[in-house]
């Protein structure tokens, strides 16, 4: 364990308590430099107590991911605009996939007031979401339910999945290698994920800044493989570029622009 200064040691209290922190967050509450803060978490990420993302760090870890509901507390507010933005590209009278992900969740609660959607998950949260309104059908991927996300997962719902060819995929990822590269961290998830993806006409990325720079250790896709990227913010220019190459629409949910 590596000794820290007080403000690393509030830094990594801060992350413990919301699962992500911005550097240029940090430098306005401490009255530093970026770069001060930079150094600040490149010592925290040497001493393997957090990991580097775009424009801050998350509590480390290559091979697990956070528990749900520490996930549910990050970029909360930046998740609501998001399944808001994502929900505005859904039509009524349409069929949509929805996977496993606390982002894919805030789309779900965004959806409620839509028309005649058939929404097939493999998420419970979603299917508890969403069952209660009349003019939203909702069909559950059929399987073993995780205990740690209530996720749908194994042969049965892979199998259930390839029964459909839906409009619309609404898909999340861990994160998102600056290649591309869609990651995530269970490889029963993934193999579900992915067949979600096969079986629609259109794919939807949803996912905050968090993700960008993560590590995770499965492939789930690429991001040529999406028609839209729904995020708070793009700050990347290497991934804003890939999704230029490979005609992905990109939308930016700002927070503040969502209606509370």
């Amino acid at each position: 364990m590596p000794v820290l200064n007080d403000r690393q040691n509030t830094i990594l209290s801060l992350a413990r308590a919301s699962g992500h922190v911005d550097v240029e967050d940090l430098a306005l509450r401490f009255g530093v430099t970026p770069q001060t803060i930079r150094r600040d978490l490149n010592a925290l990420c040497g001493g393997n107590l957090l990991a580097r993302t775009h424009g801050g760090a998350v509590i480390s870890s290559s091979v697990e991911n956070l528990s749900y509901e520490a996930r549910r507390q990050i970029a909360a507010p930046a998740k609501r605009a998001i399944g808001a933005a994502a929900a505005a590209l859904i039509s009524d009278n349409s069929s949509l996939f929805i996977t496993i992900g606390t982002t894919t969740e805030e789309v779900a609660r965004a959806i409620t007031a839509h028309r005649d959607l058939l929404v097939i998950t493999n998420n419970i949260n979603v299917a508890l979401r969403l069952y209660p309104f009349p003019a939203i059908r909702v069909m559950v991927a059929g399987g073993q339910v995780r205990h740690s996300d209530g996720a749908v997962v194994g042969p049965a719902a892979v199998d259930m999945i390839r029964q459909f060819k839906v409009d619309t995929a609404i898909i999340g990822a861990s994160a998102i290698d600056e290649d591309g590269s869609l990651l995530d961290f269970d490889p029963l998830e993934v193999t579900v994920a992915r067949a979600i993806m096969d079986n629609a006409r259109r794919v939807i990325l949803v996912c905050d800044r968090s993700k960008v720079g993560r590590v995770a250790p499965v492939r789930l896709g690429h991001l040529s493989q999406v028609s839209a990227f729904v995020t708070d913010h793009l700050s990347s220019d290497r991934l804003r570029t890939v999704c230029a190459t490979h005609g992905v629409r990109v939308v930016e949910a700002s927070p503040e622009n969502e209606n509370r």
